[in-house]
C-alpha cells in the first residue's frame, strides 16, 4: 500500500492537535434544579465543617463538578421563585423587564435568550425537564424539547415531547436525565446547548415520590439547626420548625429533601460518564446550578420566597477543562442573570446590549477582572401566602432590604458579623442611609419600575 503524501499526514497531525481542537465552539449543559439551596453539597458542608447543618451529606457528582471545574461561593439569584428565575437565566435580563414576576404567566415566544441567539448561529437547542411558566406547552427558543406542563409529577410524569404527549415509566427526573443523554448522544457532532430542568427538591417529597434506591438513604441522620431556626421573619410567623402542618417532623422533612438532592447528584453523575463516555467532557461547558435557594426552618419558614440569604443563594458550579482550571474558587458575586452572556460570550458571539448580567469567563478562568459587580439588587413580587412585595440591596457584606409602604419592616444586616441575619441595624440611620443611596444606584442600573402586576398574586390554582 502506498504511503500518505506527506502534505496529508500533515494535515491529519495539524487536525488532531490541542490548538485545533481548542477552535471548536463549545457544547453547553446547563443542570438545573428547582428549590436545591446553596450549602446542599458535599463539598460545602465539609468546607464548613463544626458549623455544617448535614456533615454526612454526600453528593459525588457535584463534588466531581467542584473538583474538575469552578465553585461560585456566592451565586445569586435575583428573583427567588421558579418561573421568575428560569427567565432571569433565559433571557438575562432582571424579571421587572423580561416579563415574568410569578409561576403563572407564560415566557414570551419573542424573548431573546442564550437559546434563540445560539440557535441562530448553528447550536441544536434543547430544552428537557421542567418548565413551568403556568400551563405553556411550547419551549420557545429550542429545536427540541422533552418537557411536561406545570409542576409535572415524581413518577411516570407525561412529557410532551416536540409538541406530541407521551408516557413515561419512573422517576421522573431520571427519565428527563435519559433524554438529554439520548439528545447529547444523537447531536454529538454538531455544537449543541442543552437545558435540563429537574423536578427536585421540590414538593411533594418523601415515600413514593422517590425512587425506591433513595427511600431510605441518610436513615438514623440528623440535622443540625442553625442561630436563626426559631427567629421568625420580620413579616411571618409560620409553624416554629418551618414545617407547616405535614404531620412529619422537622428532620423527617430535611431527610426527604435531601434524599432528593441525591436523585437530582445521581443524574449529574450519569450525565458527566456519559459526557466521557461520548469523548465530549472537554468540549462541554457543564453548569448545574438551582432556580432559588430553599428554607430548612431559617427564620421559621419552610418555602423560598422573601430576600433572606437562604432564599436567594444558590449552588453554582462550572467545567470547562478546555478554558477553567481543575478546582478553582471564586468569591465575587455571580448571579442567574450572568447565564445567558457568559454562554454568548464562551461561544464567541456579541451579548445583547439588553442583557444586563455580565460574563464570569475571566472569573471562571482564574482571571480577575478589572471590574466586577460589588452589589446587586434583587426582587421579590408577592405571590402567594403572606411574604409581602421586598426588593433589596446585597453587598459583599451587607444587605438592605425595604418592604414597600411598610418602613417599619425595613431590614439591614451586617452579614460578615452576622451571617445568620439575626439582628436588624436598620435603627443605625448612617448605615442605612448609605445603603439607601446604593439601591437607588442599583435600580438605576438596572431601569428599575415596578411591574404594574407587581402586588397581585397568582391566580388560583397557580
Amino acid at each position: 500500500m502506498k504511503s500518505l503524501p506527506i502534505f496529508l499526514l500533515i494535515l491529519l497531525a495539524l487536525r488532531s492537535t490541542p490548538a485545533l481542537a481548542a477552535d471548536r465552539k463549545p457544547n453547553f449543559l446547563f443542570i438545573y434544579s428547582d428549590d436545591h439551596r446553596w450549602d446542599a453539597i458535599g463539598t460545602v458542608q465539609r468546607e464548613q465543617g463544626d458549623k455544617a447543618r448535614f456533615p454526612w451529606l454526600q453528593s459525588k457528582g457535584m463534588d466531581r463538578l467542584a473538583a474538575e471545574g469552578v465553585r461560585f461561593r456566592n451565586a445569586f439569584v435575583t428573583l427567588s421563585l421558579c418561573a421568575p428565575s428560569r427567565a432571569a437565566f433565559l433571557t438575562g435580563r432582571y424579571n421587572h423587564l423580561n416579563g415574568i414576576t410569578n409561576n403563572s404567566r407564560p415566557f414570551p415566544a419573542d424573548s431573546i435568550t442564550h437559546a434563540t441567539l445560539l440557535r441562530a448561529a448553528g447550536y441544536q437547542t434543547a430544552y428537557i425537564g421542567k418548565w413551568h411558566m403556568g400551563n405553556q406547552r411550547t419551549r420557545p427558543g429550542f429545536n427540541y424539547a422533552a418537557s411536561y406542563i406545570g409542576q409535572g409529577q415524581h413518577q411516570n410524569c407525561p412529557f410532551d415531547v416536540n409538541a406530541t404527549s407521551t408516557p413515561t415509566k419512573g422517576w421522573t427526573d431520571d427519565v428527563a436525565t435519559d433524554f438529554a443523554i439520548d439528545f447529547i448522544r444523537q447531536n454529538k457532532e454538531k455544537p449543541f446547548s442543552v437545558v435540563l430542568g429537574f423536578k427536585s427538591p421540590h414538593s411533594p417529597r418523601g415515600g413514593n415520590n422517590l425512587p425506591p434506591r433513595l427511600r431510605n438513604l441518610y436513615a438514623g441522620q440528623s440535622s443540625r439547626p442553625t442561630p436563626n431556626c426559631g427567629v421568625p421573619a420580620i413579616f411571618y410567623k409560620p409553624a416554629a420548625d418551618g414545617t407547616k402542618a405535614t404531620g412529619l417532623s422537622a428532620n423527617d422533612v430535611h431527610l426527604d429533601y435531601l434524599r432528593h438532592v441525591a436523585g437530582v447528584d445521581d443524574n449529574v453523575a450519569r450525565l458527566l460518564d456519559s459526557l466521557d463516555s461520548l469523548g465530549l467532557a472537554d468540549d462541554t461547558v457543564v453548569v448545574y446550578s438551582s432556580d432559588n435557594g430553599y428554607y430548612l426552618g431559617e427564620h421559621n419558614s419552610g418555602d423560598k420566597r422573601s430576600l433572606y440569604e437562604e432564599s436567594i443563594r444558590i449552588p453554582f458550579l462550572v467545567r470547562y477543562p478546555r478554558l477553567f482550571p481543575k478546582g478553582t474558587v471564586v468569591d465575587q458575586l455571580v448571579l442567574s442573570i450572568d447565564l445567558a452572556p457568559s454562554f454568548l460570550d464562551l461561544a464567541g458571539l456579541p451579548v445583547p446590549p439588553q442583557m444586563q448580567g455580565a460574563s464570569w469567563k475571566a472569573l471562571a478562568s482564574g482571571l480577575k477582572p478589572d471590574s466586577w459587580r460589588t452589589s446587586f439588587l434583587a426582587q421579590y413580587y408577592k405571590e402567594l401566602g403572606d411574604v409581602p412585595t421586598c426588593y433589596a440591596l446585597r453587598t459583599a457584606t451587607h444587605k438592605l432590604v425595604r418592604y414597600p409602604n411598610r418602613p417599619e419592616w425595613t431590614e439591614v444586616f451586617d452579614l460578615t458579623n452576622d451571617p445568620y441575619e439575626i439582628k436588624n441595624l436598620a435603627a443605625d440611620t448612617a448605615l442605612t442611609a448609605t445603603l439607601d443611596a446604593d439601591l437607588t444606584k442599583a435600580m438605576q442600573a438596572a431601569s428599575y419600575s415596578p411591574p404594574a402586576d407587581a402586588n397581585k398574586p397568582s391566580p388560583p390554582g397557580k
